[in-house]
């Protein structure tokens, strides 16, 4: 038997069938009035609210089959509904089996999904089409069926999709009427903030999504994100753990916490964040640059010099305000030549006012170095290089 634990949450995984009975067979020894249970047909898990319903006071198990097709979306990369996100599912499923007993469990069992989906209903139907327009259709068709919380929040996500902002906000304001406690709304609201570029809506949609739904780590990521760009970054911080907490192998997460914790003065923390990412994700260019970044800013000349040069090495790109820190970090370690190498490789090609920004902000970086290192020898030659580069 293969049976696995989402944790800290009460949901099962079952390799096949069999693990499934074996693992009900030995949970009613243990909760011998307890229940054993079919779950809604997972490809309608998305599009219900609320998801669980009501469920038994005693102990149950909600046995559910194929469970991979309440994830099915074809939606247009960059807009996913987000009741379509296993995260999200997950996290709903385990909030509404912490508020019943300790024998509440969800099982999901791996099964083959079935060939030629059969549910008419309209929104899962939506959500298989690969056709925006399409997809649209049906949706404002179960609109007209009953404007549900779930069917307004569906159809808000694909006027997002096809770009119709507006009506998107309509949809959004009316289930959230609806179903104010409804963390799915909130989330969907924040997203749509953003759109418009709102950070200060955007975060107070994204809150709210993780009040109402503490497990979901997305919610927290979002929130930091915003209230990143809103300038308060020990907040930012503070939802950045929260989802780093949840999912604590997240290289995204973890380096948005280095970053943050660098804005803050944490060097070190922030280190040992970026440090995380590369471990995880060691292809990462800019896990290595925002390393380099922070051992700079340690006075650690020589290993960001290494963690620099390591970014560039993995990045098509060569990202040009990445070499330009580079060739600092070349000028700190006395090869003054070799910066100047590089820095003339990496803004030859610039167009002509990003280049001149790209060098003045070298250049201002370089004279807080000299003035930090005044033992500092070679400097000038890169400064006299760029600073008629920028009389030019």
């Amino acid at each position: 038997m293969t049976i696995a634990v989402v944790p800290p949450s009460r949901i099962a995984l079952a390799d096949s069938p069999s693990s499934a009975a074996e693992w009900i067979e030995s949970w009613q020894a243990d909760h011998p009035d307890g229940r054993a249970i079919a779950a809604p047909s997972p490809a309608e898990w998305p599009f219900r609210y609320p998801l669980a319903g009501l469920l038994p006071d005693a102990a149950v198990v909600i046995r559910a089959n194929a469970f991979d097709e309440a994830f099915v979306n074809h939606q247009a990369a960059g807009t996913q509904l987000v009741t379509t996100q296993r995260a999200y599912l997950e996290a709903a499923w385990a909030a509404a089996l912490e508020a019943h007993p300790p024998g509440a469990w969800l099982l999901l069992v791996s099964t083959p999904a079935p060939q030629h989906h059969s549910t008419t209903a309209l929104l899962p139907r939506a959500f298989r089409c690969d056709d925006p327009g399409e997809r649209l259709r049906l949706c404002l068709e179960a609109l007209g069926a009953g404007r549900t919380p779930a069917a307004l929040v569906a159809t808000a996500s694909v006027c997002m999709e096809v770009n119709d902002l507006d009506a998107a906000a309509r949809d959004l304001d009316e289930a959230i009427t609806l179903a104010p406690q409804w963390a799915a709304a909130h989330y969907e609201r924040g997203k749509l903030w953003l759109r418009r570029d709102d950070m200060a809506r955007a975060a107070a949609g994204f809150e709210a999504a993780a009040n109402l739904l503490p497990g979901f780590a997305s919610a927290w990521a979002n929130l930091g994100a915003t209230l990143g760009e809103l300038d308060r970054p020990a907040e930012a911080l503070a939802a950045f753990e929260r989802a780093l907490a949840l999912d604590p192998a997240n290289p995204q997460t973890l380096n948005n916490v280095g970053v943050v914790r660098r804005e803050l003065g944490r060097l070190t923390e922030s280190e040992a964040a970026f440090r995380q990412v590369i471990d995880l994700t060691p292809t990462l260019a800019f896990g290595h640059y925002n390393l380099g970044h922070t051992l700079f800013l340690q006075g650690r000349f020589q290993a960001a010099l290494s963690a620099y040069a390591e970014g560039q090495a993995r990045d098509p790109d060569r990202n040009p305000v990445q070499a330009s820190r580079l060739a600092l970090c070349k000028v700190a370690t006395g090869d003054a030549e070799g910066a100047l190498r590089d820095l003339k490789r990496a803004t030859e090609p610039l167009p002509r006012e990003y280049r001149r920004q790209l060098l003045a902000e070298t250049s201002a970086v370089l004279w807080a170095l000299v003035t930090q290192q005044p033992g500092l020898t070679g400097w000038q030659v890169v400064q006299a290089w760029v600073a008629g580069e920028l009389k030019g």
